[in-house]
C-alpha cells in the first residue's frame, strides 16, 4: 500500500483544517508502514487508536468552525462525521476480535475513509469557510 502524499489536491484552503488533515495523513502513513513492517499487533492497535482519537478531535474542530461561521450544511456534514467514526470504531472492534491483526483491506478502507471525506465534504466546507473567514 502506498502512503497518502499530502499535496495541493487535498488542501481545503483553510490552514487550520489543512494542518489537522496533514496530521491525520501522517498517522495513517505510520499505520501503513507499521503494517508493512509487520509491527506487533499491539503497536498497530495503538496507532489505529491514535488515528481514531485524532479524527474525533478534528471533527470537533471542524464542527466548531461550522457553528462559528454558520455553515448551512452542518447537519449533513456532522452526520457524515458520525458515520465515519462509527465505521472506524466497527473496524477497530473487528481488528480487536482478530487479535489486533490488520490486513490490507483494512488499510484500504482507512485510506478511502480519510481521503474521500477530505475530497468531498471537506472541500465544500473549505470553500464556504474561505469566503467567510
Amino acid at each position: 500500500m502506498k502512503d497518502i502524499v499530502w499535496g495541493q489536491v487535498l488542501s481545503v484552503e483553510v490552514d487550520e483544517i489543512d494542518e489537522d488533515h496533514r496530521k491525520l495523513v501522517a498517522i495513517f502513513n505510520i499505520l501503513n508502514h507499521a503494517m508493512e513492517e509487520k509491527a506487533s499487533p499491539d503497536y498497530l492497535a495503538a496507532v489505529l487508536e491514535e488515528l481514531i482519537n485524532c479524527t474525533v478531535w478534528h471533527f470537533s474542530h471542524e464542527e466548531r468552525l461550522m457553528l462559528k461561521y454558520g455553515y448551512p450544511e452542518m447537519p449533513a456534514h456532522k452526520a457524515v462525521h458520525q458515520q465515519l467514526i462509527s465505521g472506524a470504531k466497527a473496524l477497530q472492534a473487528k481488528i480487536v476480535q482478530a487479535d489486533n491483526r490488520i490486513v490490507d483491506e483494512d488499510i484500504e478502507y482507512l485510506e478511502r475513509w480519510l481521503t474521500e471525506h477530505i475530497l468531498t465534504d471537506d472541500m465544500r466546507l473549505g470553500a464556504f469557510l474561505s469566503d467567510v473567514m
